[in-house]
């Protein structure tokens, strides 16, 4: 039974494994925003934020895009589609719904959100940044394969 649905957003620091997490109704250019200056509230302002996401239409709408001229040292990194997996947050949103989401049951939308808030917590109270087990030698090397694949897929 579906009762509704959530999106989260979230930020990943990599050095530390940190994450800002934000939940919202809805998945448009304003509450990405609300994000982005959740963002801006909460990392210091000494620091440069590199922003790796999807190609999703959201994070790229005119008044995205007028916020991030905006604020400078926010710098917006887009993944080539069908390579998620090259987005370290994505490997949280992983571990995310394997511990939290798929072994839960969750009868509201609020339920959700009380697991997902309580996961960030957990996170955030003992953080670890993900360690790659590839080298960066390896790592480029799949992507060429990669590039190599879908630029030869015929399309």
């Amino acid at each position: 039974m579906r009762h509704g649905t959530t999106t989260l957003f979230a930020a990943l620091d990599i050095s530390t494994g940190e994450v800002i997490g934000e939940l919202h109704r809805r998945h448009r250019s304003g509450e990405f925003l609300q994000f982005l200056r959740t963002i801006e509230a909460n990392v210091p302002p000494q620091l440069e934020v590199h922003l790796v996401m999807d190609n999703y239409g959201t994070h790229k709408t005119p008044s995205i895009n007028n916020w991030l001229a905006r604020h400078p040292r926010f710098h917006a990194h887009f993944t080539p589609t069908s390579a998620s997996w090259i987005n370290q947050v994505e490997r949280w949103f992983a571990t995310l719904s394997e511990t939290y989401i798929r072994r839960g049951t969750h009868r509201s939308t609020r339920q959700l959100e009380q697991a997902i808030r309580q996961y960030i917590q957990i996170n955030n109270t003992d953080p670890r940044p993900f360690n790659w087990t590839k080298s960066a030698d390896d790592i480029l090397s799949s992507v060429k394969r990669f590039c190599l694949r879908i630029s030869n897929s015929g399309h």
